[in-house]
């Protein structure tokens, strides 16, 4: 009776809206349930009644609020650390925006002061008689002989003492860069600096060699990232090697290190860099940790360092990195470089690639922070695991790409490349390896085993671009690869590299029907990397080719497609692998790399290709240019590797020639088709095979819209027999053709000019393009509504609306005009699309 009183009790406390307080028991029950399940069902709260005597005398009701406030609670938790979070990166962010301020101050007065030097200068020579300016100069010369400018004390680089004092020089200079106005900084345009954003970047300017700056909040500790940034074989994938050739502890607890390193060269004409420097590791007074470095020269004791013949020695100015820790953990972190890279020793045609401090800020001080940055994510669990392969792995495979890729471009004498006479043209060179197990170390065991192995074989190229920008073309290169690639090479490339490796007969022409679908598998926090694979569907020549029908898989990388980077070098790097490939499969990289050139160079005309070797005789491209398009001009590099048998040598070089050789024609092709130059330099081309004659097709369009409409598509200007081609071809509305089809699955058959600007694509690769790909959803509607109407009628206007290029940009257009195309028996040939007054979003 006592126990119903009591339960009635409670009921009432709980009708009447009173709080019921649990027992430490009882709390720590549903906390055990909570951690298993946070939100139950009432059937789980009833079992959790049942099964739990301590909880038997608590109604579901105020379980179920149990569980919500508790909820609740961890919401507002997780909500209050976020925000503690952001706080703290906020406050770090406010103190390194203000030092910036107040460092851009200091430039402004120091200019300032600068500029009025110089007028009361200009002031003084003006008032001042010729024979009295006379008298002063021989008077001033007397002076300096007299008093000459100090010169730079000399260090002995070789004892303890001289390297200390070149190490802490270095370090002066260095701050002086990294905090000071030691070196006059431009930031760059869209480097917008935030809690969460890269971070702010700077280039020299009117400096000797070229000079990037970066600044950055990380949440990493301060011995950490400095651990990461020395590490510079693991961000730096222009690097090739890097020796630490004697450490010496400094008094301080610092270190110095002697080193050297050596770099790949960016295009297949010129050497790569090597460095002799010193590099001094130490901490301020104030908690902080400076990574600085510098180069040995002759004005430290002489030259010192070993010396490589196929490679050009560079200067590295004071640099490094400045670590400071952060209220609440974190790091704010200053990274300078300063080099020279001796840009006379290449021809004049590629001097811009080495006098770039945006080229530099890319390679060299944006990876180094977008590393820095992609570790502190990895490292706070941010980043999603793909493929259930783990972070550091995927890096490698990234980076084994990039150096395979760098290892065919350069073809350097010490890893074992030699090259082989060529056929009398000089427009693709051929190397081969006959030690390719530096390539393929896991695999190298197996390759010696194989009697009739020969060794690996590199066929590279170069050309210069112009107005083609880097992003789109590689973008283009990536979506539409049935427009360059040949697939019958690709896939006895591919069976080269199976665990038991055969040589790689001549392939055969033509290739085949294909498709591809691209897998993403991871990338990087900015996204300006890309790691996917490419799976090819592969068809049989015939049927002793059956086993060759299988598909094929392609690890491939991604760098630089983004329009809105600032970075100026894009690159497509891909490599056979087996369907299940392990992280340490064989791979022999091959692919495109585009670098944009400095406007000062001349070069080529408007939408013109051409191979870049022809310009080094003269030191300059041939042909004249336009000044209006000087800004717009890039060097591409393309290197492919394939395997041989010993005595299928000269075969498979023959094949390498001529497929790149191909591969550039369809290069030019692409670039000449995707320049955004005027429409009245272009060549119309035809339509695809299995269309008409273009110039029949084009009448059929015309003929139609106007028996449909009532009106004219365009006004003919002369009776000739293909005015009528180029008028449509040269209209400045988009217009497509497409299969007649009852759905928006219908695929494009031929386009003009500006429908192929505005797809993004060329004749060729529209076959591949269907057209519910381009319509978005609410277009694919309207237009299967109006199908009906389109068919018996002849033809429909749609409303303005958006679409999307194959590259995934969005199209705007006004309206949408959609016939009929009757061919000479009036019979349905086609469907025809104009999208009036469209632009990109």
């Amino acid at each position: 009776m006592a126990l119903s009183m009591q339960k009635q009790q409670q009921q009432q406390q709980i009708d009447a809206g009173k709080y019921v307080r649990y027992t430490p028991e009882q709390v720590d029950a549903l906390e055990r349930v909570y951690s298993e399940c946070p939100k139950p069902t009432s059937s789980k709260r009833q079992q959790l009644i049942r099964e739990c005597p301590i909880l038997s005398n608590i109604e579901p009701k105020q379980i179920k609020v149990w569980f919500q406030n508790r909820r609740c609670r961890e919401k507002q938790r997780k909500e209050a650390s976020h925000l503690q979070t952001v706080n703290r990166k906020l406050t770090a962010m406010n103190k390194l925006l203000m030092e910036e301020n107040g460092r851009l101050q200091n430039q402004v007065t120091h200019l300032v002061h600068k500029n009025g030097s110089m007028r009361q200068h200009l002031q003084t020579v003006n008032t001042t008689a010729t024979d009295t300016s006379c008298d002063s100069a021989i008077m001033s010369g007397r002076k300096e002989q007299n008093n000459p400018t100090p010169q730079r004390p000399q260090r002995d680089a070789n004892s303890p003492a001289g390297l200390l004092a070149i190490a802490e020089e270095t370090l002066a200079e260095f701050l002086g860069k990294a905090t000071g106005t030691a070196v006059d900084w431009v930031q760059l345009i869209g480097m917008k600096p935030g809690p969460d954003s890269i971070g702010i970047v700077a280039v020299s300017r009117n400096c000797s060699g070229i000079a990037a700056r970066a600044c950055s909040l990380v949440s990493l500790e301060p011995t950490k990232v400095a651990e990461i940034f020395k590490d510079r074989l693991s961000w730096y994938r222009d690097c090739r090697c890097l020796d630490v050739a004697s450490i010496i502890p400094t008094r301080n607890g610092g270190t110095i290190e002697l080193l050297y390193m050596q770099t790949y060269a960016p295009t297949t004409l010129a050497l790569g860099r090597d460095f002799w420097t010193l590099r001094y590791t130490t901490s301020l007074e104030d908690g902080s940790l400076v990574i600085c470095e510098r180069s040995l020269t002759s004005s430290y004791g002489g030259q010192m360092g070993p010396h490589a013949t196929c490679f050009v020695r560079a200067e590295m100015l004071p640099s490094g990195c400045l670590i400071r820790p952060c209220e609440g953990g974190g790091s704010i972190i200053h990274i300078v470089d300063h080099i020279d890279l001796d840009a006379l020793s290449v021809p004049e045609v590629l001097r811009p690639l080495y006098e770039s401090s945006k080229i530099l800020a890319q390679k060299m001080t944006l990876a180094a922070l977008r590393h820095i940055r992609q570790i502190a994510q990895e490292t706070n669990e941010e980043v999603q695991i793909s493929g259930g392969r783990q972070p550091a792995v995927l890096r490698s495979l990234s980076q084994r790409l990039c150096r395979g890729f760098n290892d065919a471009v350069n073809g350097i004498v010490d890893d074992g490349w030699s090259i082989i006479s060529s056929d009398g043209a000089e427009d693709v060179t051929i190397a081969i390896n006959l030690s390719p197990s530096k390539f393929l170390a896991s695999h190298s065991n197996t390759l010696s085993m194989l009697p009739t192995f020969g060794g690996v074989l590199s066929a590279r190229a170069s050309m210069l671009l112009q107005n083609v920008p880097p992003a789109l073309l590689v973008r283009f290169l990536r979506e539409h690869r049935s427009e360059w690639a040949d697939y019958a090479v690709d896939f006895y490339s591919a069976a080269s590299l199976k665990s038991s490796p055969y040589a790689i007969p001549f392939a055969k022409p033509g290739g085949f029907p294909t498709s591809q679908v691209i897998l993403p598998l991871a990338h990087t926090v900015e996204h300006e990397e890309v790691l996917e694979v490419v799976r090819l569907e592969g068809h049989a020549f015939s049927p002793e080719d059956i086993a060759l029908s299988r598909d094929m898989y392609l690890l491939q990388l991604c760098s630089g497609i983004d329009e809105a980077n600032t970075g100026e070098c894009a690159q497509l790097i891909f490599a056979p692998i087996d369907e299940s490939f392990g992280d340490d499969a064989p791979m022999l990289p091959s692919g495109f790399r585009i670098i944009s050139l400095d406007p000062k160079s001349n070069g080529p005309g408007p939408t013109q290709t051409l191979d870049l070797a022809s310009t080094l005789d003269v030191g300059r491209p041939a042909g004249g240019i336009d000044s209006t398009n000087q800004n717009v001009r890039s060097v591409l590099s393309i290197a492919f590797q394939f395997t041989f048998e010993s005595h299928y040598q000269d075969s498979v070089a023959a094949m390498a020639r001529q497929y790149v050789r191909s591969i550039v024609a369809s290069v030019q092709r692409v670039a000449l088709a995707i320049s955004p130059s005027p429409l009245g330099g272009r060549i119309v081309p035809k339509p695809s095979p299995h269309s008409p004659e273009a110039l029949t097709l084009a009448r059929w369009i015309c003929r139609s819209y106007r028996v449909y409409t009532g009106r004219e598509l365009f006004e003919a200007d002369t009776q000739a027999s293909d005015a009528v081609l180029k008028q449509l071809w040269h209209h400045s509305d988009a217009i497509v053709c497409c299969s007649v089809k009852t759905n928006a699955s219908a695929a494009f058959t031929f386009a003009n000019q500006a429908g192929l600007d505005m797809m993004e694509t060329t004749l060729v690769a529209l076959q591949d393009i269907m057209l519910e790909k381009i319509l978005d959803e609410s277009g694919r509607k309207i237009l299967l509504a109006e199908f009906s109407k389109i068919m018996q009628q002849g033809f429909a206007y749609l409303p303005g609306g958006v679409c999307n290029s194959s590259m995934g940009r969005s199209v705007s257009y006004e309206q949408a005009v959609v016939w009929k195309v009757l061919n000479d028996d009036d019979s349905n040939h086609c469907l025809a699309f104009m999208f009036m007054n469209w632009s990109f979003v």
